[in-house]
Parts: structure tokens; sequence; C-alpha cells
């Protein structure tokens, strides 16, 4: 797998085989939305697995760059590739994102991108959604992007603890049978 843009483009990163890695034409899709918010964001990757999306977000200029994965083996991975990258400003949690949410809500942590790819088809989407909406580490004008199926459904709003929490979706891209969601405060 490759690095798609950016200062690192082009490098190389290994991933675990039995995951299902974000697409490249995916992964540019997420970083032409996104434009220059990218520059200087702290940025949080949940469900982590190849850790390609955060990776990319440092290839963009990110700041910081949090990634969350139960899956040891995913997290060497990453580790390794950040390593070999030079890349020196991220952090690391061997946790199930779900439960992660609400530690950081507790630290008062505050992320300007959050993206999330859980599982397919298993409700972790929506879900996560929800508990994104109530957690509140969402900055201020930060975003959310959620990578899912197709028959997955969303809400248009999902509403946390009071209105200046709730997320609330403004532009949806398809590409087979994938879905990228883009929720704002």
């Amino acid at each position: 797998m490759r690095i798609i843009s950016g200062s690192l483009k082009g490098r190389r990163i290994r991933f675990p085989k039995n995951i299902r890695p974000t697409q490249n034409k995916v992964r540019k899709a997420i970083f032409d939305c996104l434009g220059d918010f990218v520059k200087g964001s702290i940025f949080l990757e949940l469900f982590a697995g190849s850790g390609a999306v955060g990776i990319e977000a440092f290839s963009y200029g990110a700041k910081e760059v949090s990634f969350v994965e139960k899956d040891s083996l995913c997290l060497r991975l990453i580790e390794s590739n950040l390593k070999l990258l030079g890349i020196e400003s991220y952090r690391l949690y061997r946790k199930d994102s779900m439960d992660y949410l609400d530690f950081l809500s507790k630290k008062r942590l505050r992320f300007d991108i959050i993206f999330l790819d859980p599982p397919y088809l298993k409700d972790l989407a929506k879900n996560s959604l929800l508990r994104l909406s109530v957690c509140d580490i969402v900055a201020t004008q930060g975003v959310v992007v959620l990578e899912h199926h197709k028959r997955e459904e969303l809400p248009r709003e999902a509403v946390g603890n009071g209105r200046d929490r709730s997320l609330l979706l403004f532009k949806q891209k398809r590409y087979g049978d994938t879905v990228l969601s883009f929720y704002k405060k």
C-alpha cells in the first residue's frame, strides 16, 4: 500500500492481512473533501486497522495523530510504519474504540478531525456516531468522517447531551459499496 499524496506521497506502508484497509480512491476522497483543514489539525483515527488514513493525515500536514485499535498486531504494524516514515508526534492506544471514547471524554480531549472505519454491517457505524455526539470530543469547528457500508443507514443528525453537541451530516460520497459520511457540530 502506498501513501496517496502530500509530503510522504509514494512511500510504502505495510498492513495486516486480516483487515479491510481503506481503498486508495476512498482515502484520496477523504482528504480532497477535507482540503487545507487537515494542515495543523489534531486527528483521531478510531478502529485504526492499518492506520493508513492517520498516516495519510500526517502526509497532509496534521500536527498530531492518535490511533485507537484493539488488535495488537495492527498496532505494532502502525508503529513500525510510523517509525519507518520518521513520524514522531503520534499516540497509540490498544483499546476498543467504542470504550475508549468515554476515556477521551473524561480527559476532555478534543479533536479537529475524527475518522472512523468500523467493521461493516455490525451497527458499529451508527452506534459510534451516537456515542461521539454524547462524548463531546469533537472540537468546535471539528469534522467527523465515517466510512461505512452503503446498506448502513445513518441519521442526518446525531443528538448528544444538548444541541451544541449534535453532529449534523453535511456531505456524503459513495464509492461502490463504501460510503463516506461527513458530520460537523
